[in-house]
């Protein structure tokens, strides 16, 4: 295994100088295997996805590679250089206002005509005219005679490399979070091969993040293939994976996510070696069941559901206190959900305006 470092230039400030993340590749002396697109930190304050690329590039150094790994951590540096005072406020494009993963190009694929003037083909060679269309549909987006946005320009630069993978995956983290899957529905047996507890199974339905302008087009092809009595598994695995809150890292934590994603690329034989996912319960739920809730009011909140255990209705979510009605039963105010739920994440900060997205919680939860 050879591992090479260059860079991806993604813009240019204002001042002139280019913009640029950094990549390393890491290149199987014979590539037999699904090639890998791993990339991290797309939100400034997600750190802790580039703890994880450490670890899995120390880890790697011990196995046999059999496929070709591109690894992209600090994947957007004016997010993560987006500070006020302490805190990292790299969520969305300071100047257009749109999330950073919201950003990738949607390529709206008219499959059936494609599929038309492909079909003499063979499937292996339909994917890699399949794949050709998608990495220069991006290059021509990025070269529009109109332009694109900062934002968009990063973005459709990363997806770029990530079409040119069998396998890619997102690393990102919550505000205050317990770690989490997104899964595509097709993929579904490959959440118990990572280190993580629960997985949200995803539909066919693009909303803007890079795992789903990766698959999404996949997907459908391969559905319109097989409906006309093609067979024809998804040959594109894509995954987020939420690895917990933002704005810190810690490397014995990186190392057992590090070590959930080797045993996913052991299984794919991305590495020649066997190795074994983690001994976990492990739990999900459709992406139609995980339910956002808004805070009723403004004021203060003291969360109380624990994040990733069990929360049966009825028992507290968190009290809201409001000191400017002090002396009336509305100083404080408990809060509860009427149905069981998980509670997986919540929002960073202890005061909310009205309407705030306070949790989000998993319902109509079932073991895997």
């Amino acid at each position: 295994m050879s591992v090479t470092q260059s860079s991806l230039k993604i813009g240019e400030l204002a001042t002139g100088p280019d913009l640029t993340v950094p990549i390393f590749s890491l290149k199987a002396e014979k590539a037999t295997a699904p090639s890998v697109y791993i990339q991290a930190n797309v939100h400034g304050a997600e750190v802790q996805g580039n703890a994880v690329i450490y670890q899995l590039m120390q880890l790697l150094e011990g196995y046999t590679l059999c496929g070709d790994i591109t690894l992209v951590p600090l994947a957007n540096p004016l997010g993560i250089n987006q500070k006020s005072g302490e805190f990292t406020l790299g969520r969305f494009d300071p100047i257009t206002g749109v999330n950073w993963n919201r950003e990738y190009l949607d390529h709206k694929v008219n499959v059936t005509q494609w599929y038309e003037a492909h079909q003499e083909l063979s499937n292996t060679e339909i994917f890699i005219h399949f794949r050709e269309m998608l990495v220069e549909g991006c290059h021509q987006r990025l070269s529009d005679e109109w332009g694109v946005t900062s934002g968009h320009r990063q973005a459709v630069s990363l997806q770029s490399m990530a079409h040119q993978a069998d396998i890619v995956l997102d690393l990102h983290t919550g505000p205050k979070s317990c770690k989490h899957l997104y899964c595509p529905e097709y993929e579904a047996d490959a959440a118990s091969l990572f280190s993580i507890p629960y997985t949200l199974l995803i539909p066919n339905e693009f909303g803007g993040a890079m795992d789903e302008s990766v698959f999404c087009p996949w997907w459908q092809l391969s559905d319109y293939m097989n409906a006309i009595g093609r067979e024809c598994k998804v040959p594109v695995s894509a995954f987020t994976l939420e690895l917990g809150p933002q704005e810190y890292i810690h490397l014995e934590d990186a190392l057992i996510d590090a070590k959930g994603i080797l045993a996913y690329l052991s299984f794919r034989g991305v590495i020649a070696q066997e190795v074994e996912p983690a001994k976990m319960s492990r739990y999900a739920c459709y992406l139609k069941d995980y339910k956002k809730y808004h805070a009723p009011m403004g004021g203060m909140v003291e969360y109380l559901a624990r994040l990733g255990e069990p929360l049966e209705a009825g028992s507290p979510l968190a009290n809201i206190l409001r000191l400017d009605l002090y002396g009336s039963e509305r100083v404080l105010t408990p809060l509860s959900l009427s149905q069981d739920c998980v509670p997986i994440l919540h929002f960073a900060s202890a005061s909310v305006y009205q309407g705030t997205e306070m949790y989000k919680v998993m319902t109509q939860v079932f073991e895997i």
